[in-house]
């Protein structure tokens, strides 16, 4: 097996996850998400259609988020993805602050529609490279997007998965279920480091390594196609292991 970084690892993972869908869009500074969404596409051989948004190339928006949210609200994007400063155990995430509301310790960027995206794209996707008990907590502290709503309420769409630095879980029924455990960590660390409830089988396998050929495909086929929006990224990941730096 070849030797793989971190990164390429969370992005076989994402793609994997991503399945026989028509439609992903990936929303501005989500590199991993990105190249697992055009990871995808060459697996599929032209399918899904891949939206990154900021890109020239890789979608047919010209007017960014606008357009975004009129084809999500369309039906017309299968997959996003989605982060926070804080993710709970219900899959609510917390894109606004930490704190009390009139003097917050914390003030992240915003929602900027997450509310809106998490409601009707069918399968969110969550991501997050730092684990711990900062980011993954009992209760945010500020709703930006709710995993879960009354039984009352239409939704179309919601989280189905979180992955993270350390490991995988899939979302159903307003609970995390820990699917595998990335190489070189634990069950137990995830315990610890994790701070809500979650399911768990009595074995969890390890995250498998990707093959070759994904290997293959991410380093020549989609590392050129991120190189225009995502350069640093191209830079530290794939440029730096072919001059023989990681």
């Amino acid at each position: 097996m070849t030797d793989f970084l971190p990164e390429e690892l969370l992005a076989d993972q994402i793609a994997n996850y991503i399945g026989d869908v028509r439609h992903v869009a990936v929303g501005n500074a989500s590199p991993i998400p990105a190249t697992a969404a055009l990871l995808a596409r060459e697996r599929g051989k032209g399918r899904p259609y891949v939206s990154l948004l900021g890109s020239s190339k890789n979608t047919f928006w010209t007017d960014g988020g606008r357009e975004l949210f009129d084809c999500a609200g369309q039906g017309r994007i299968d997959v996003f993805f989605l982060s926070g400063g804080q993710i709970d155990g219900q899959g609510n995430i917390n894109l606004v602050e930490i704190g009390a509301h009139d003097h917050p310790k914390v003030r992240f960027p915003g929602s900027y529609g997450s509310a809106y995206l998490y409601y009707v794209v069918p399968k969110v996707i969550l991501f997050r490279t730092e684990h711990s008990r900062r980011t993954l907590v009992p209760k945010v502290d500020f709703i930006s997007a709710a995993g879960m709503s009354e039984p009352n309420v239409h939704r179309t769409g919601g989280p189905v998965a979180l992955i993270t630095n350390r490991c995988l879980f899939s979302f159903a029924n307003g609970r995390f279920t820990l699917l595998s455990v990335h190489p070189g960590h634990t069950v137990e660390e995830v315990i610890e480091h994790t701070g809500f409830d979650f399911d768990r089988p009595e074995t969890v396998p390890q995250t498998p390594a990707p093959s070759d050929e994904t290997l293959r495909l991410m380093r020549e086929k989609v590392a050129p196609q991120l190189a225009s929006l995502y350069p640093q990224f191209v830079a530290q990941v794939f440029e730096r292991r072919e001059s023989g730096l990681v």
